[in-house]
């Protein structure tokens, strides 16, 4: 049995394929059609999906699909003509709805089929409940409480629910016009970061800032008795204006949020180059702070209700690791579990999964371990890519690769690493990777000279050997995902000073040798040798998607100042200095 999963016509676009018990693909649009956070119907991701499964779109048993258009309608065609929408904004949604409802007919279109020739069993499933089935049943938890919480998804934000089993159960939701992803995205776009998915840019922000406006946003987003919340919409636009949103073909937009209220409220909007002043710094931690104590409300609530020790959260909002780190800790449940694409483009694993246990109530998965589930090519293939640009190339393997990378790290270097499958989800898990010295206090600013160019407030990650967090971590977890951020130890900080944020913490990656004994292999070998178990990892690209192939590896090493770049055991080099 082949289940094709897609998330089409919304941000993230994204398909996986399962064969059986086995997750076969996964892989997000942007990766190929190298626009971030591509919106539309994921053509080229099928395709990949299919290829890696060896089968026509005829084979497929089932293709899910994490949209359901019916869902909510009757709500959302009361709210458009309550709050008396403009037509035009109507029929921008009624398009994108009716292109949710008509994916047999794209299919079709793509594959160049006559009606009637596809065997699969279209199934519609709820934005939410494909966040809730892509966390739960991806845990190794036989039971938990779960959440979804983000920006819209089939008009609602947040759903909260029970996972036992082969079974999920929806408890409750907190729909359209209420959204703590709507408030966190207005704030962002009122801070002077108004592309879709910068939402980052302000958890980076926070700790540069004293959380000083907390009261005042109180009156923005409203905690309530029963454990949800909602919004006060005078500071927002899109209950009655309604906001155009593109989300098809390219870069995924949303118009500004914010009123004049909010203006009223909080002063002038910043411009985008508008240096950032320690206002913005401060409303910045105040709006991660507010976050974070609803989350905790929310959970608190939760784990009271259902009694459960165990937590499984996916969504845009659970993508905010500063969040994630402090919930064991300002909870009542013991353990969480949170997927590598817990943002939208896993949803297409979610409704997949929903389909398998929920309605077929086949047996659970083996639990993911691991995101690596995207494109993969040989020395073989790498070579060929490096001989047509008449590229100089040295292959190595084991410990004479790992011993002449960890030199040219130690040299200051920075290196394009490139392994295996390309990592599902927004995070590069040493497969897709830039790496460098985590002791250089310099390394920051290296990397953002020689390749980045980001803002000089956002941080770098830190790859861990998973046996050593004790000895640099205050908080002990396993954090295959880089999901996650703990306080670094005090006496630590100066030892890792590139990986070390302005408030003492790090978003760590814990790096397993029976998961991946590669990258493990690689910062083992810089262990010995430096004493520190410890890489500098951050997403290997310039501005773009997550390099995807050798070709695009391969163009932003020859771009940028890299100093090495490895794809496989094939070693391309610049001299050191």
């Amino acid at each position: 049995m082949y289940i094709l999963g897609i998330n089409a016509y919304h941000a993230d676009a994204s398909a996986c394929i399962y064969h059986d018990d086995e997750l076969i693909a996964a892989t997000e649009e942007e990766r190929f059609r190298r626009i971030k956070h591509w919106a539309g119907f994921p053509t080229l991701a099928i395709e990949f999906c299919l290829k890696e499964a060896g089968i026509a779109i005829q084979e497929v048993d089932y293709i899910a699909i994490s949209r359901d258009p019916k869902a909510n309608f009757g709500k959302k065609v009361l709210t458009a003509f309550k709050n008396r929408l403009s037509v035009k904004n109507m029929l921008n949604r009624a398009q994108n709805l009716k292109k949710a409802a008509g994916i047999e007919e794209e299919i079709l279109a793509h594959f160049k089929l006559e009606k009637g020739s596809l065997k699969a069993e279209i199934i519609n499933v709820e934005h939410h409940r494909s966040h809730l089935a892509s966390a739960f049943f991806a845990s190794d938890f036989e039971e938990a409480a779960i959440l979804s919480i983000d920006g819209f998804g089939d008009y609602s934000s947040t759903m909260i629910g029970i996972g036992k089993g082969n079974k999920i159960e929806v408890l409750d939701t907190v729909s359209y016009p209420h959204s703590v992803g709507v408030f966190y995205t207005t704030f962002t776009q009122y801070l002077g970061f108004p592309h879709y998915g910068d939402e980052y840019k302000v958890m980076g922000l926070a700790p540069y800032g004293d959380a000083k406006y907390v009261d005042q946003l109180r009156d923005v987003l409203i905690f309530k008795d029963n454990g949800l919340f909602e919004l006060n919409l005078d500071y927002f636009n899109h209950p009655k204006k309604g906001v155009q949103m593109v989300w098809e073909g390219g870069i995924p937009h949303m118009d500004s949020l914010y009123t004049p209220y909010l203006v009223e409220k909080f002063g002038p909007v910043r411009a985008k180059e508008e240096p950032l002043s320690q206002y913005h710094k401060d409303l910045a931690a105040s709006i991660q702070r507010i976050t974070e104590e609803l989350i905790f409300h929310i959970l608190n609530h939760l784990q009271k209700r259902t009694g459960l020790k165990n937590i499984c959260i996916a969504g845009g909002v659970a993508q905010n690791s500063v969040a994630n780190g402090k919930i064991i800790s300002n909870t009542s449940f013991e353990k969480l579990y949170i997927p590598p694409a817990g943002h939208d483009a896993g949803t297409c694993l979610g409704a997949a999964l929903w389909v398998y246990n929920q309605i077929l109530k086949k047996p659970r998965l083996a639990p993911t371990l691991h995101g690596y589930l995207g494109s993969q090519f040989s020395n073989e293939e790498i070579i060929q890519c490096l001989n047509e640009q008449n590229i100089e190339y040295e292959l190595l393997e084991g410990e004479a690769l790992f011993d002449k990378v960890s030199t040219c790290l130690i040299n200051s270097g920075v290196v394009g690493w490139f392994q295996g499958r390309a990592e599902f989800g927004p995070r590069a898990l040493g497969h897709r990777s830039i790496i460098a010295d985590p002791r250089r206090a310099d390394a920051k600013d290296i990397l953002n000279a020689k390749i980045k160019r980001r803002e000089s407030f956002r941080p770098f990650a830190p790859s861990i050997l998973k046996e050593y967090v004790k000895d640099y971590f205050e908080i002990v977890d396993e954090v295959p995902f880089m999901e996650k951020v703990f306080p670094i130890k005090k006496e630590k900080q100066a030892i890792i000073p590139a990986v070390t944020h302005v408030d003492g913490t790090g978003r760590l990656q814990t790096v397993d040798q029976a998961v991946e004994p590669k990258y493990y292999g690689l910062i083992e070998n810089f262990r010995r040798k430096t004493g520190v178990p410890i890489l500098l990892n951050t997403s290997f690209n310039e501005n773009e998607p997550i390099v995807n192939t050798p070709q695009e590896a391969l163009a932003c090493y020859l771009r940028t100042k890299m100093d090495m770049l490895v794809m496989g055991d094939v070693v391309v080099s610049r001299v050191v200095d």
